[in-house]
């Protein structure tokens, strides 16, 4: 049957980003801001309809703002399991509806007349049962890990104002390792050899990796953090594995294994910092000494123990949630793989 048979489309519109409140505002890319006031109603789906995401697949939970360049999709109850529409429209590639190279663009009369398979009701239930529940433990994770951060960001507030601090090079902190990418002739998709990060987008929302090399430049080792340094900077993330690194790619590693979590938010000082004030203006590229040069205000020694004493294990619970959530989402994308 055609998606207009199931569900009712609707453009979005322009938000008004100086009437700030908590309702999502989603775009091509996701939740690009907030405003005071829905525009379509809870358990709808929204499609990304311009630029590179055009064709990107989200599900909002909650009353929404859905923006002029994307599609939101709503279900009709009686005949479709939202939910189930959801994963049939994730799981399908509604890449090849898109239209146009210098501006990529979904047409809502093409998506009105989207061809879709949709099973009795009482079998879409079934299968969303299963999914369903996988969706909610992994949103569960993500929620506890955002309050989590929150109280270790706030310990590391607490102990910057209340210790006597010395201004440290990077350097005398930190061990950074920028990455080198090894020749492309190394590189193969059946996982021989290292797995290589050759940028942000292999560790964004997760360590996924696309290339391996059989040659690796620069490795890093288990514990290191990793992150963007070209285009795409930060996404600091901690890795629990050996990789290659790529030139889009640079690590850090504590001199010492006490200081590992507060080097995390120096980290994250850091990147904000670059990314206001850091070198390049549009295309942003930092080099080793930037890195090395980067100073930051260091607590006392035993206010930097108490610090890990206290937030070490908050960071060790939200790396162990991420580490759940990547298992669950390989058990969703099986039952998917099954019934879509």
């Amino acid at each position: 049957m055609k998606l207009k048979d199931v569900s009712k489309l609707k453009n979005g519109k322009k938000a008004n980003y100086s009437n700030i409140g908590n309702i999502p505002v989603y775009g091509a890319n996701g939740i690009i801001g907030y405003t005071d006031k829905p525009n379509s109603p809870k358990n709808a789906i929204i499609i990304g309809r311009v630029g590179a995401n055009a064709g990107s697949v989200f599900y909002s939970f909650k009353e929404h703002w859905v923006s002029d360049n994307a599609i939101s999709v709503l279900p009709i109850n009686d005949r479709v399991n939202p939910y189930y529409l959801y994963y049939a429209l994730f799981k399908l590639d509604l890449n090849r509806l898109v239209e146009g190279s210098a501006q990529p663009l979904i047409n809502q009369t093409i998506l009105n007349s989207f061809d879709i398979s949709i099973p009795d009701i009482v079998f879409q239930d079934k299968v969303v049962e299963k999914i369903l529940i996988l969706d909610k433990k992994i949103s569960l994770n993500k929620h506890i890990n955002d309050n989590l951060l929150e109280l270790a960001k706030a310990s590391y507030r607490k102990v910057l104002a209340v210790s006597n601090l010395t201004e440290t090079k990077l350097k005398d902190f930190a061990t950074i390792t920028m990455g080198q990418s090894p020749s492309s002739k190394t590189y193969n998709e059946d996982k021989v050899g290292l797995a290589l990060l050759n940028g942000a987008a292999d560790f964004r929302n997760g360590i996924h990796p696309s290339k391996w090399t059989t040659d690796p430049k620069r490795i890093v080792n288990k514990g290191s953090y990793i992150f963007g340094v070209r285009a795409t900077i930060g996404l600091t993330t901690k890795v629990f594995d050996k990789y290659a690194i790529g030139r889009g790619t640079g690590s850090a590693v504590s001199k010492d294994t006490v200081n590992d979590e507060f080097l995390y938010f120096v980290l994250d000082d850091m990147f904000k910092y670059f990314s206001n004030s850091g070198s390049g203006s549009v295309y942003i590229n930092i080099s080793k000494s930037d890195f090395n040069d980067y100073i930051f205000c260091k607590p006392q020694t035993n206010d930097l123990q108490k610090f890990h004493q206290t937030v070490g294990p908050i960071m060790n619970k939200i790396y162990t949630n991420k580490q759940e959530n990547l298992i669950l989402t390989q058990v969703k994308e099986t039952l998917l793989n099954k019934y879509f």
